[in-house]
């Protein structure tokens, strides 16, 4: 199986226009064999982009298309807005990659969801996407590097590392069921947890390998749910072990007070978890190797 999105999700691409990012990698994503069966652009409703239908408005690409998941590529002045049209439009799961949404856009974003759009998941923003291999891919992550069929499911707050995940275990012949960038914004839509629990929930998924980075407290609270909640063997990459207190790191939530969100003060809550903590990518990577090897 898969997390999230799969090969019956129907995809819509909000703010699609003949030279949009969203266009360039929804294509991509169709190539994949994702079912890309609609895009929204208030300027072209009615027209059609490269075989796929433009709707003025989300409501009405579902209501036409049956549109269940939405992927959204728009400068950050619109990004907020198009989360809450998609939610509002009953889009159960929305894709955001869009990199330097206000954080207090984010936060009213985030928390308008939680009230009053329960039934939406936001998945970044400032996210590579998800892509459940050889079924569906929705963001910017390349299909080339993943590999269907389990046993591994990935969640990663760094895009590079997603991509080196996926290529790691691919090149080992270590498949994927599904692989999550969360993003590394301080307010992300959808968190470790959120992953850890529906990897958990997922009987494909044999073990789960979580990439974190400096920052936050979201890797700690990752271990404290996998203490209590997770049966499945993890091993994790935490980066930024070099990173000097209070020096922002690329991304808007990589940043470290003190002794709060170091590499180190994460690596050492998820090994008191049970987890295997690897030192670097390419050793989380053998490191996953063996756990898939020693589950028969």
């Amino acid at each position: 199986m898969s997390i999230f999105v799969d090969e019956r999700t129907n995809v819509v691409i909000q703010g699609i226009s003949p030279t949009s990012q969203g266009l360039y990698h929804g294509l991509r994503n169709r190539a994949y064999g994702t079912r890309v069966v609609a895009g929204t652009n208030p300027k072209r409703g009615g027209e059609e982009i490269e075989g796929i239908p433009v709707f003025a408005t989300v409501a009405e690409a579902v209501e036409a298309t049956g549109a269940n998941a939405s992927f959204i590529s728009v400068p950050p002045k619109f990004a907020a807005d198009a989360i809450v049209e998609a939610a509002a439009a009953g889009v159960p799961f929305v894709v955001c990659i869009t990199e330097g949404i206000p954080a207090q856009d984010e936060a009213v974003t985030y928390n308008r969801l939680v009230r009053e759009f329960p039934g939406t998941r936001l998945l970044g923003p400032n996210c590579p996407g998800i892509i459940s291999p050889g079924k569906c891919n929705i963001g910017i992550t390349s299909g080339d590097i993943a590999l269907a069929g389990g046993p591994v499911g990935i969640v990663s707050r760094s895009g590079t590392l997603t991509y080196q995940a996926l290529h790691e275990l691919s090149q080992q012949g270590v498949g994927q069921t599904s692989c999550v960038g969360i993003g590394g914004d301080p307010v992300p839509g959808t968190s470790f947890i959120d992953c850890l629990a529906a990897f958990e929930a997922d009987p494909d998924t044999r073990a789960i390998m979580m990439i974190g980075e400096i920052g936050g407290s979201a890797e700690e609270e990752a271990a404290e749910f996998i203490t209590g909640s997770v049966t499945k063997p993890v091993v994790s990459y935490v980066a930024g072990v070099t990173a000097p207190p209070g020096r922002k790191m690329g991304h808007a939530g990589a940043i470290i007070s003190g002794s709060k969100g170091t590499a180190q003060a994460k690596m050492e809550a998820l090994s008191a978890a049970g987890v295997t903590v690897a030192l670097n990518p390419t050793e989380a990577g053998e490191a996953m190797v063996d756990v898939v090897r020693a589950l028969g």
